[in-house]
């Protein structure tokens, strides 16, 4: 697979290279209209950073259960799903049956208690929640979150540029972009479970773009156009890049959202950190002009970051908010 995805050097584009960014999106609008994966290197983010990353993420996965469920998963998709919490419906290939086989904790923006979309209630702009005990990990979350915001918001220009468009285009509709940064822990699987039993089910991101540091434990793979699953490797200093539903939608599905999974049967615990880049809460996303035409037709209507979120929280978190709702209202 390291042969078949593309790597994308972002050399050029960090240093203002016009004839490379034009390069990039020749290669850029290869690699998603036929792979939907590939690699960047010379992307700036320091290695050590990623590397603590993965640290915090298994230091806040060794703390007791109830330091964890102390942090319940909530409306605005922030928050502790504990192991076998969620079961993927939306974009899912397809039918699930099971609960998926990891635990994850999810943060966004790290908004202050005044800030207005906190006091107004907006859905998926809610406060953090932050471990007790564990010093340090808030200040590396919110520093992992910022490097990888400002290097998906960096590679914008390419992605315009992949869709014919001025490197500017999508500057106005990221200008707060919403985020996730979700911390996951795999623990060992027995290699004799059943296929249906995945750490991750085959699914498609929702996002517009995902940057994943990938880890020196196996467990990543991914599904061609061709329908092959392969495996993913790592790329030394590399993250690997996939586009989402969202610029699936956004470029008429011209871009893939390519099928991917996790199981780990490595014999060891696995951890990731996937971080998901999405427009800003209000901006309004239609087709991109170079994707519509009369053979071509718009396939979505017009939609929010709100609209997108809800219709994918409602397919696979719903059970579980509901499940909370109740443990809440027996408690009051």
């Amino acid at each position: 697979m390291a042969d078949a995805l593309p790597i994308l050097d972002l050399a050029p584009l960090r240093a203002g290279d016009a004839a490379g960014l034009t390069r990039l999106g020749a290669e850029l609008h290869d690699a998603l209209t036929r792979f939907g994966f590939f690699f960047i290197r010379n992307h700036g983010v320091p290695w050590s950073l990623v590397e603590r990353t993965f640290g915090e993420a298994e230091r806040f996965h060794a703390q007791p259960l109830d330091a964890k469920l102390a942090m319940q998963f909530n409306q605005h998709n922030i928050g502790y799903l504990p192991m076998r919490g969620a079961t993927t419906r939306m974009n899912a290939l397809g039918t699930v049956y099971k609960p998926n086989a990891n635990e994850a904790v999810f943060f966004k923006r790290d908004l202050p208690a005044d800030h207005p979309d906190v006091i107004a209630g907006k859905r998926f702009r809610g406060m953090n929640q932050w471990p007790k005990d564990l010093p340090g990990f808030r200040e590396t979350v919110v520093e992992y979150s910022g490097a990888l915001e400002q290097l998906g918001l960096a590679m914008l220009p390419m992605f315009a540029t992949a869709l014919g468009m001025a490197p500017d285009f999508f500057a106005d509709k990221f200008r707060d972009p919403m985020f996730t940064l979700r911390l996951t822990h795999y623990p060992q699987q027995d290699p004799m479970t059943a296929d249906e039993e995945w750490g991750l089910a085959p699914h498609a991101d929702t996002s517009f773009m995902t940057i994943l540091a990938q880890n020196k434990v196996p467990g990543l793979s991914v599904r061609l156009p061709g329908g092959e699953w392969v495996d993913a490797p790592v790329l030394e200093g590399c993250f690997l890049v996939n586009s989402g539903m969202m610029l699936r939608r956004w470029s008429n599905e011209k871009f893939l959202a390519s099928p991917h999974r996790v199981t780990n049967r490595s014999g060891r615990e696995r951890y990731a950190i996937p971080f998901f880049l999405d427009a800003s809460y209000d901006a309004l996303i239609e087709p991109v002009p170079t994707c519509v035409d009369a053979q071509h037709p718009a396939k979505y209507p017009p939609f929010t970051y709100l609209d997108f979120m809800t219709e994918y929280t409602s397919a696979n978190y719903a059970e579980r908010l509901k499940a909370q709702k109740e443990v809440e209202l027996q408690g009051a």
